[in-house]
């Protein structure tokens, strides 16, 4: 159901996190939403720090915005991105977190430092919701402030499990029912937000696109799509985004081999979403051209059109000569842009992201206006709302034609 989409040629976004300002030194740490907004100065930087990043997004001309990623905690390498789930369940070890995954990256680099610094909580007993995510309340903070669709994404309950290590003798070290389990609390907490009134849900990077790559794994495989289709169950009245890409821990690919098209079946056919976004200008669009082979599929498909990884400002040039590329693969009225993942996982700053943004924009508007489609007038590009331009006369060009 497009309930976000519906009706924009060639929409625009972003994958979830942005930069947060400096000033925003609050975290949650584990505790639930509703009681640090109880805190004057933690309400008081979260609110202003979502006025912050919607308005950003706004000024730039996205036509879906996001809340920033900001009820993660700032920690290592955006570690917070799977551990806001694990850290409210019940069933779980908090205190005595541990490395829990085997990170294979070598000594002295940064995806060894980083992901090596990681710590999750094990799993003790069979889990459930300890503390309830509020994902309606995080959704609320950031609609009430635009007219736009705002997009909540969330770590996918499958890949969240996988970086749980399995202490308990409740669950298989295979972990397939901790992950059965795992999507069917995230089904209840993503209705919740739901009701609420969200039309655009994200869930992020299922490990589906991972194993399909390897030959031996098809089975595996479709018990991931059938946990992921039990997560996403229900959500009727929202448009249910699925985000895949290959890693992000400050900025960082987690691996050298990045092929979509060993899962193109399953995102498109099997798993029932109805946008599927994929990491594509990092990887030089490699597997772009597989979508003309399933014209007949009804997703919309969300290309990463500008990279979360380079902080060289994409060149609108070249951004739209990117978009006319998807286009000879992916019907217009089916193409979504999109940054390659979010820009909030360490590294970026808002400067940067705001005007890879903004250039994204510019790109569609231009991309639109050549095939006749309705073009956008975002604030960021009338020459009056320049910041540092010089005084101008009552008598300037400049001032008569914008106004």
């Amino acid at each position: 159901m497009f309930t976000a989409t519906d009706e924009i040629m060639l929409p625009t976004t972003v994958t979830g996190s942005w930069p947060r300002p400096r000033w925003y030194e609050q975290n949650l740490g584990g505790t639930p939403l509703s009681t640090r907004l109880n805190d004057a100065v933690f309400r008081e930087q979260f609110l202003d720090a979502t006025k912050a990043v919607v308005s950003d997004q706004e000024r730039a001309g996205l036509d879906i915005v996001v809340n920033g990623d900001y009820h993660l905690d700032d920690d290592l390498g955006g570690q917070s991105w799977a551990l806001y789930p694990l850290e409210r369940l019940s069933g779980v070890e908090l205190v005595n977190r541990t490395a829990t995954v085997a990170w294979t990256h070598a000594a002295g680099t940064l995806l060894n430092e980083v992901q090596g610094g990681w710590r999750f909580p094990p799993v003790v007993d069979r889990i459930g919701v300890h503390v309830p995510y509020e994902f309606d309340k995080i959704w609320r903070s950031a609609q009430s402030l635009t007219d736009k669709p705002v997009k909540i994404g969330t770590i996918s309950a499958q890949t969240a499990a996988a970086f749980m290590g399995n202490a308990s003798t409740y669950y298989d070290d295979d972990k397939r029912q901790l992950m059965w389990d795992f999507a069917e609390l995230m089904n209840g907490q993503l209705r919740i937000l739901a009701v609420a009134g969200c039309k655009v849900i994200q869930v992020e990077d299922p490990m589906i696109h991972f194993f399909a790559q390897f030959a031996d794994s098809r089975e595996h495989v479709d018990f991931l799509v059938d946990v992921l289709n039990r997560e996403i169950a229900g959500l009727d009245d929202c448009e249910v985004w699925v985000h895949t890409c290959w890693g992000n821990p400050n900025m960082q690919r987690v691996g050298d081999v990045s092929p979509y098209a060993p899962s193109f079946e399953d995102f498109l056919y099997r798993v029932n979403c109805d946008v599927w976004t994929l990491e594509m200008c990092d990887r030089d669009f490699q597997d772009l051209e597989q979508f003309s082979r399933y014209a007949d599929a009804t997703k919309k498909i969300a290309i990463g059109i500008i990279s979360h990884r380079t902080l060289q400002v994409d060149a609108t040039d070249a951004i739209a000569a990117n978009i006319r590329r998807c286009l000879e693969h992916i019907a217009a009225d089916k193409l979504v842009l999109s940054s390659d993942c979010g820009f909030g996982r360490a590294g970026f700053n808002r400067l940067i992201a705001y005007h890879k943004s903004a250039a994204m924009v510019r790109a569609a508007n231009r991309v639109r206006g050549e095939l006749g489609f309705e073009v956008t007038s975002p604030r960021n590009d009338d020459p009056l709302t320049q910041l540092d331009i010089p005084p101008l006369s009552p008598t300037d060009p400049a001032r008569s034609s914008s106004v």
